[in-house]
């Protein structure tokens, strides 16, 4: 448990990025963060939120543009000692052995050869790879690579150990596996850490392992709220209490969501940048809504359990239906519109029918290629026309991505083509 001293301050972080043509792209905002001796902070968030970005600005590996990061009372101005690091992609260098791969974190700090390899084998033997010495990255399973990427971290006994989605590379048994491993060791005080940073978009795994939990919304990254789990280890899944405070935290940060996006209903602007969705996601989750037990109501930690999403696969695809007045979205709870119960009663043709009146009246810039198309006298228009119009609003790269949902959604629709060789949009059959 946290025993109130403090092994890291962040104050009033800020994280902006040059945008090409100019102005700047701002990740972080006002970000503020203590981690203290004994704690597991857990940093939950969608995807784009910033999070990863904290976690190189803490390490040392990039600098704010504005705040401070102090570790152990001083600041950090580069790559700090005391400080490793866990990575999703398991980071080995696949011509080394698993011994070499561990070892590197001790050759920089110029050990003996003797006592470099005597403290890697013991990381190794703790992190359950004993035997595998010898072996090579595509020898191993991918929690066996994530084992090695942990004994890489532990093997300089850091002080802090921030891991950035470890877990989420594996399949959900050894990322299960490799969890209680790894909750065993800290509750029982065999790992040399003191203190933990946790980066997830996984809402089960920050409430079975972090002792608090910062939400952080996004464009740009804050953090909006932070929750204390005081829960006994180890955490029992079903616990009515767990499952209590997943819940809690599935109502927060849909209203966060709604909050951020609606002031009512949800009204978007062509400066909106959509999520990538396809249309067959969207008739799949308005099916299973309308379907037996939720007929037409479901609990959001709920049918993420059932549909085995995470909440960066269950937001989007909810937020899309929310956009398309297809469901709205209120405490937790996803509930289908009359238009939405229409759509899951009937055949794919008047879906499609459904589909592009949502469209033209929600979408703001699937309206706009409509009505350019319509004006045209060729019903065709280059993709650039557009796309240097979102850039107006966001980043190149978001451009790109909403104007690829659009496409999506108007295939299925037929409300309008696109031939992606010719980076053309056009009518199929103008009226």
């Amino acid at each position: 448990m946290a025993n109130g001293a403090a092994l890291l301050e962040v104050r009033d972080i800020r994280r902006a990025f040059p945008r090409p043509g100019g102005g700047e792209l701002l990740v972080l905002e006002d970000v503020n963060l203590s981690l203290r001796q004994g704690e597991i902070v857990g940093l939950l968030g969608r995807s784009g939120s910033g999070k990863s970005t904290l976690l190189r600005l803490i390490a040392g590996l990039s600098e704010p543009s504005g705040g401070s990061v102090n570790y152990l009372g001083e600041p950090v101005l580069g790559p700090a000692p005391g400080i490793a690091m866990v990575f999703q992609s398991f980071a080995l260098f696949p011509w080394l052995t698993v011994l070499e791969n561990v070892q590197l974190g001790l050759e920089a700090q110029g050990l003996p050869d003797s006592e470099t390899r005597a403290r890697a084998l013991k990381a190794i033997d703790l992190i359950g790879l004993d035997g595998y010495e010898s072996a090579y990255p595509r020898e191993l399973s991918g929690g066996m690579r994530q084992r090695v990427g942990f004994a890489r971290a532990l093997v300089v006994n850091p002080n802090i150990l921030l891991m950035d989605e470890p877990f989420s590379a594996l399949d959900v048994l050894t990322a299960e596996n490799l969890r209680t491993d790894f909750l065993e060791l800290w509750n029982e005080g065999d790992l040399p850490i003191k203190g933990v940073i946790l980066v997830t978009h996984n809402i089960e795994e920050a409430v079975q392992m972090c002792d608090r939990i910062l939400l952080f919304s996004t464009n740009p990254g804050k953090v909006v709220s932070e929750i204390k789990v005081e829960l006994r280890h180890p955490r029992d899944r079903n616990d009515p209490a767990f499952l209590a405070l997943v819940d809690r935290i599935y109502v927060e940060m849909t209203a966060r969501r709604v909050e951020k996006l609606a002031q009512g209903p949800q009204r978007a602007t062509l400066g909106t940048m959509l999520p990538r969705v396809s249309a067959n996601l969207i008739s799949g989750l308005i099916e299973a809504v309308a379907a037996p037990p939720y007929n037409g109501q479901a609990d959001l930690p709920k049918i993420a359990d059932d549909l085995q999403f995470e909440i960066d696969e269950l937001f989007p695809v909810a937020e899309s239906l929310q956009l398309l007045r297809l469901a709205d979205l209120e405490g937790g709870d996803i509930k289908l519109t009359e238009t939405g119960k229409r759509f899951a009663a009937d055949e794919t043709d008047e879906r499609k029918r459904i589909f592009a009146r949502l469209l033209i009246r929600y979408v703001p810039l699937a309206a706009l290629i409509r009505r350019v198309l319509d004006d045209r006298e060729s019903h065709a228009a280059p993709k650039s026309r557009f796309l240097d119009e979102l850039e107006d609003y966001m980043t190149e790269e978001a451009a790109e991505e909403t104007l690829r949902s659009v496409v999506s959604w108007a295939r299925f629709a037929e409300l309008f083509s696109y031939d992606d060789d010719e980076q053309m949009f056009s009518l199929e059959n103008p009226a």
